[in-house]
C-alpha cells in the first residue's frame, strides 16, 4: 500500500498540470465564460443560470473564433484572430507556471525563468491548436481538369 500513495500523488499532480495546461490554452473562452457566468449569478440568475450563461458564453466565444478562422479570407486577419486567443493563453501559462514554481523553489530568479518557459510552451501549444482549427486557404487550382 505504501507504493500506491506516491504513485497516486504523482498521477494527481500530472492530472492537475494537464488540466491547468488545457485551461491555459483556452484562456480566452474560459475567461469570457467565467466572467459572464459570475455576472449572471450576481445579477440574480442563480447557480444554474450563471453556470448555463457561462457555458454558453465560453462556447460561443470559441465557436465565433472558429467561425471567423474558417471564413476570413486574409491571412493577416487570421493571424490577428489567432493572436487574440493566444495572448491570454500566454499570460495564463506564465501565471500558472509561476504559481507552481513558487511552491517548488525558493529562488525568485528561477521561478521567473520557469514561468517564462511555461508561458512560451503554452503560447506555442495554443498557437498550434488554433492554427489547426483554421481551414487552409484556396490553393488556386480548379476542381475540373482541362
Amino acid at each position: 500500500m505504501i507504493i500506491f500513495g506516491p504513485l497516486l500523488v504523482i498521477a494527481g499532480i500530472c492530472f492537475i498540470c494537464w488540466l491547468l495546461f488545457t485551461l491555459a490554452v483556452f484562456a480566452l473562452p474560459f475567461f469570457v465564460g467565467l466572467t459572464l457566468g459570475v455576472w449572471a449569478f450576481h445579477s440574480g440568475a442563480g447557480v444554474l443560470g450563471g453556470t448555463l450563461v457561462g457555458l454558453v458564453a465560453g462556447g460561443a466565444t470559441l465557436g465565433i473564433g472558429q467561425f471567423a478562422l474558417g471564413f476570413v479570407p486574409w491571412t493577416w486577419l487570421r493571424l490577428l484572430i489567432i493572436l487574440l486567443f493566444v495572448a491570454p493563453a500566454v499570460v495564463a501559462g506564465y501565471s500558472a507556471t509561476y504559481g507552481i514554481a513558487h511552491m517548488a523553489m525558493p529562488s525568485a530568479t528561477w521561478q521567473t525563468v520557469f514561468a517564462v518557459i511555461g508561458a512560451i510552451a503554452v503560447g506555442i501549444t495554443s498557437f498550434f491548436r488554433f492554427t489547426g482549427m483554421a481551414t487552409p486557404g484556396p490553393t488556386g487550382q480548379s476542381l475540373a481538369r482541362t
